[in-house]
């Protein structure tokens, strides 16, 4: 089951799941899920369940693959293509319907899911070993397969100044100074890492994508020198956001959060694809 592809989605923060279906070569939605995100249901089960048997020929063709669950087990789980989406957004009564079906059409086509459709591809295809461990040039390696094709930029050190949310990152005079400094950090100790990752994020060296890069970079770094990742799974998005906004100036709250969620599954394709899901949700506004 090691090589099953599948990605999550998040719509108001609920997880919409996906898997991939070789049979059919598409991606397939969980039902329940969308379910969720829908009706107000203490039993989005039951309530699919019933949707099922009430219209049987509209389902008929539903699939069953196995998904995660929240108790990190995969289990055969309902899973709809386009065209059963269609007939249950036409079934359903919400108010949040047309949101959802604008939101799930949109999405398959920004810059932000086809880049991680290559951030999936960077494991898959086995290009993340031939990446530089904690070098520039590894990081912008990545950048670059990330974006390429999106963005013009991909894997170029910025030339203009950046800030967000009232922060200002490194300045653009001084940042190749800055990522020389940043390189020749020690790696030695859970605590000497993250240090390192904490001022890669405040050099922000790319106009754009910088997170959803570093956090790969962060975790090669981690395997290559103490055998071990993120499972970016067990860190809250909220809890995260808040500990790097105070990490210039106190690093303590992302150390515990990172320290919290080390795992030593370095080569499982699982960790590392829902570590992609979660990454690029952290950046969803």
């Amino acid at each position: 089951m090691g090589s099953v592809k599948t990605s999550i989605r998040f719509f108001n923060d609920i997880p919409v799941r996906s898997v991939w279906d070789d049979d059919t070569a598409a991606w397939w939605l969980c039902a329940t899920d969308i379910i969720t995100v829908l009706v107000d249901t203490s039993n989005p089960r039951v309530y699919w369940a019933t949707i099922k048997r009430r219209n049987p020929q509209l389902f008929a063709n539903c699939k069953q693959l196995k998904l995660m669950a929240s108790d990190g087990k995969r289990y055969n789980t309902d899973v709809i293509n386009d065209e059963m989406f269609n007939s249950l957004m036409v079934i359903l009564k919400s108010p949040k319907k047309e949101i959802f079906q604008k939101w799930i059409t949109t999405v398959s086509s920004s810059i932000d899911e086809k880049s991680k459709i290559k951030a999936y591809d960077l494991f898959d295809s086995g290009a993340i070993n031939d990446i530089d461990s904690g070098t520039i040039r590894g990081l912008q390696q990545i950048h670059s397969y990330l974006f390429g094709g999106l963005y013009d930029f991909a894997g170029k050190i910025r030339e203009k100044n950046i800030s967000k949310g009232g922060f200002t990152f490194a300045n653009s005079m001084y940042l190749h100074d800055a990522l020389k400094k940043i390189e020749t950090m020690p790696e030695s100790t859970v605590d000497e890492i993250i240090e390192k990752y904490v001022e890669m994020n405040i050099a922000h060296p790319f106009m754009e994508g910088n997170g959803r890069s570093t956090r790969i970079w962060l975790d090669l770094i981690f395997k290559n020198n103490l055998s071990k990742c993120v499972d970016w799974s067990k860190i809250d998005k909220k809890e995260y956001l808040i500990a790097m906004q105070k990490s210039p100036v106190n690093d303590s709250k992302i150390k515990k959060l990172i320290k919290s969620a080390l795992t030593d599954r370095i080569d499982d394709r699982e960790i590392f694809m829902k570590g992609i899901d979660y990454s690029y949700y952290y950046e969803e506004e």
